[in-house]
């Protein structure tokens, strides 16, 4: 089932260029996406009225868009003006449009009702120019159902097996259960890892055998996966009370990610996502081999997402067993389903 209630990532703010119509499938619908000569950003279905030819093929002029096969110009609104050769514009002549919103380098679009398009309720991720982080980017793309890439990311219990050769995250990470809580547009998974190896061994956390980890994420509407993470000595987790670390705590080394996962149809998933360290800790360089080293890491996931979908496929109506691990997981599902009510 897609949810069509949600602002979706439809791709980074570079990919969609001033006068050049850019396509994105996004539930299974095609989607035409530009930019008027303002700047301002244009989603509307990517099908002509007349033959059902692409937009994406057609030319902006200033404000509209023309399809190159016979010639009809919509506005940004997506109303016909132009009809060349017949001077007369049936009311019919228009193609949906959708809410489309630039935020944090990300292009969000409302692919439901647009009376309850509220960009208010767009995830908060990290600008890539926010000074307080250096983040470097990459995006995969799945043969799989995007709730597969939600679940994994719901239940991080599998970075100690799939993720061995990668992050290097030892069982700690699947035999210790977060403290799950609901939030307003989705769930909180927070907990420590106490006196494990550095996951990353990088900044001051490199100098220790042995660090406490705190990590915490938001994972929302309708799948946005923001994580911070920091190392502390070892101790540090006791000192404060296995609650949240203090804003004003120093740390050994902190990083944080946005990833996003929009689907593109009923078994295919786009995946955006950014990370890097504070500022504090590192530089462009460490950014980099972090980002290169997460997109191994995702990889993994996508070999065994992949995997896990032709199983699936092979007995669709058969049921998971759930675990204590799944919590999570159970509270987002129920609130997605919510959205469409």
């Amino acid at each position: 089932m897609l949810i069509r209630n949600c602002w979706y990532v439809a791709g980074w703010s570079h990919q969609f260029e001033a006068g050049k119509p850019t396509q994105r499938m996004l539930l299974g619908e095609p989607v035409v996406i530009w930019r008027t000569q303002e700047g301002a950003l244009v989603a509307m279905e990517d099908r002509c009225v007349h033959r059902l030819a692409p937009l994406s093929l057609g030319r902006i002029e200033g404000n509209a868009i023309r399809c190159l096969y016979h010639g009809l110009l919509f506005d940004a609104d997506g109303r016909c003006r132009e009809i060349p050769g017949q001077d007369a514009i049936p009311d019919s002549a228009c193609v949906r449009t959708y809410p489309a919103v630039e935020r944090n380098n990300w292009i969000w679009v409302w692919m439901g009702d647009p009376d309850r398009a509220d960009p208010s309720r767009i995830a908060p991720s990290k600008a890539l120019d926010d000074p307080a982080w250096v983040l470097k980017t990459g995006e995969l793309h799945y043969r799989a159902h995007y709730s597969l890439i939600n679940d994994n990311l719901l239940d991080l219990t599998h970075l100690a097996y799939v993720h061995a050769a990668s992050f290097g995250a030892d069982e700690a990470w699947s035999r210790n259960r977060p403290r799950v809580e609901p939030i307003a547009e989705g769930v909180r998974s927070s907990r420590w890892i106490v006196g494990t190896p550095p996951t990353p061994p990088l900044g001051k956390a490199a100098e220790h055998e042995r660090v406490d980890i705190w990590t915490s994420y938001d994972f929302v509407l309708p799948g946005v996966f923001l994580l911070y993470s920091a190392l502390f000595p070892t101790g540090s987790a006791e000192a404060f009370g296995y609650d949240a670390p203090p804003a004003h705590a120093p740390s050994l080394f902190a990083n944080f990610t946005s990833q996003a996962v929009t689907p593109t149809s009923e078994s295919t998933t786009s995946y955006y996502f950014s990370w890097g360290p504070a500022a504090e800790h590192g530089d462009e360089a460490m950014a980099q081999a972090m980002i290169d080293v997460a997109i191994m890491a995702f990889n993994e996931d996508k070999t065994m997402i992949e995997a896990q979908q032709r199983i699936i496929d092979t007995d669709p109506g058969r049921r998971v067993m759930p675990t204590s691990a799944d919590k999570a997981i159970t509270l987002f599902t129920r609130l997605m389903q919510s959205q469409d009510g």
